[in-house]
């Protein structure tokens, strides 16, 4: 039988309940240098079926997100931390949310424009990557 409750992220910490509030208060609960150390190694897995989704559907590769995520946790705007569920049955992990706001070349218009870009990830249990479970622009 699959444990439902596995959390697989850094976070020492409980998965909620079936049903139960995945809101966890009182973060960031990732330190904003070790989130940058790995991502400036590239130490990124889009781990969740919506991240693979988001990198496929902007053409994001791991060296993109890599990019927005060592921005967003030096320039962007902490947005909350909540349990997030792999698939149905699990396994968990306690992710941060970030926004972050960068220039992009839109063809359309032709010319560079902002583009703020949400972003959902934490530090997985051996401390060596960082698992994405959102990256997609904003509203989107």
């Amino acid at each position: 039988m699959i444990n439902a409750h596995r959390n697989v992220s850094a976070y020492e910490g409980r998965p909620p309940e079936q049903g139960g509030d995945r809101t966890i208060a009182g973060g960031p609960l990732y330190a904003p240098d070790d989130l940058a150390a790995l991502a400036g190694e590239d130490q990124v897995t889009f781990w969740s079926a919506g991240a693979i989704r988001d990198a496929a559907k902007w053409s994001l590769g791991v060296p993109d997100v890599a990019h927005l995520v060592e921005r967003a946790v030096r320039q962007g705007r902490y947005r909350g931390s909540e349990w997030c569920i792999q698939k149905p049955n699990g396994p968990w992990a306690a992710c941060d949310a970030y926004t972050v706001t960068v220039d992009e070349w839109v063809e359309a218009t032709r010319r560079s424009m902002p583009v703020p870009y949400y972003l959902k990830f934490c530090i997985a249990k051996t401390g060596g990557v960082l698992l994405l479970v959102s990256n997609h622009p904003e509203g989107t």
